[in-house]
Parts: C-alpha cells; sequence; structure tokens
C-alpha cells in the first residue's frame, strides 16, 4: 500500500515543468471511509445512541442543504430532516455499504424530498381545481370574465326606471358630455 504517492514533473498550461504530488492509489483513502461507516453503521445497528448522534452530526447539514436546496422552505427542511433521520434509522438495516453512507443517505433525501414536492404539487393542484368547481349558488367562477356582469347592468336599469322623474327646469344648462349641469348665476 502506498501512502505518500510521488512527485512528477508535468508540464502545465504554460509549458513549464513543475512538481506535483499524485497518490499512487485513492483506494487507501476510500477504504478508511468505508471502514468508519461500516463501523458507525454496525454499532447504529446495534442500538448504540452515541453512533446515531455521531451519524447526523456528521451528515445533518450536508442534507440540510439540500432539503432547503429542494423546498427552498427553511421550516419543510427542518421537517424534511427530521424524516430523513427516522427513515435513514429504519431503514438503516438494508444498507448494504456498496456506496458511502453519506451517498446512501443522500440519495434517501433526494427521493424523500421529491415526494414532499409532489405531494405539495397534488396539493396545490386540488385546492386549485375546487376553486373551478361550481360555487353553492350555481354559478361558475370564470376569472375571464368582465368585471361588469349583465346581470349588474340590468339590476341598475331597474333601478334607474324606479326613480321618480323630476323635470328640469329651462334654465338649466346640462352638459352631457362632460357630465354636469350648469345653473345660471343670478
Amino acid at each position: 500500500m502506498c501512502l505518500r504517492g510521488t512527485l512528477l514533473r508535468a508540464p502545465n498550461h504554460r509549458g513549464t515543468r513543475r512538481q506535483r504530488f499524485v497518490p499512487c492509489s485513492s483506494s487507501h483513502w476510500t477504504g478508511r471511509v468505508r471502514t468508519a461507516d461500516a463501523d458507525l453503521v454496525a454499532r447504529c445497528k446495534r442500538g448504540e445512541p452515541s453512533a446515531f448522534e455521531a451519524l447526523y452530526r456528521q451528515h445533518s447539514s450536508r442534507l440540510y442543504n439540500l432539503a432547503y436546496r429542494m423546498v427552498g422552505n427553511a421550516a419543510d427542511a427542518e421537517d424534511l430532516l427530521q424524516e430523513i433521520f427516522l427513515l435513514a434509522h429504519r431503514k438503516l438495516g438494508s444498507f448494504k455499504g456498496q456506496s458511502a453512507l453519506g451517498t446512501w443517505l443522500y440519495r434517501l433525501a433526494t427521493n424523500l424530498c421529491l415526494d414532499h414536492l409532489r405531494s405539495k404539487a397534488a396539493r396545490t393542484a386540488q385546492a386549485t381545481s375546487s376553486i373551478d368547481e361550481e360555487s353553492p349558488s350555481g354559478r361558475r367562477y370564470d376569472p375571464a370574465a368582465p368585471a361588469v356582469q349583465p346581470v349588474m347592468s340590468i339590476d341598475l336599469e331597474r333601478a334607474i326606471a324606479r326613480l321618480p322623474e323630476v323635470p328640469c327646469p329651462p334654465w338649466w344648462s346640462i352638459d352631457y358630455e362632460r357630465g354636469r349641469v350648469r345653473f345660471p348665476l343670478p
């Protein structure tokens, strides 16, 4: 197992040669992470509270950021973070160790956030469809209808027809274009 790596002289983008460190193998570091993940998962499966607390401390900020980016709401992201860790606690037995623990948790979180967004979209669609349904008066709501409905204009015409006729004295001057009445000055 190579822990150090080697120094190589390789040309950079300017054409000059510089030394850079090239590790021999990345499997050494990945092996350490996977071993730590496997140890943490084994401790969680045994029911050690400190192990799950360590799991939460390691991954909570990353998973919270994911949830917040996906749902766009801090309160929903916090609720989803709790649900993510509850689901992880329940499904920890199905973790096979083929990927890193963080990757598995990230996938659980993504799926949970997508489910949340789908259910939120379904609730929104259901709420808007109830607006489109007929109202209790039997009339259907139409947002494209003009502001003044024909029914209102008929009511206005009836109200005007009920007003008593008041003759205008001949000395009043009515200007219909400007909508005003002029009174002669004495």
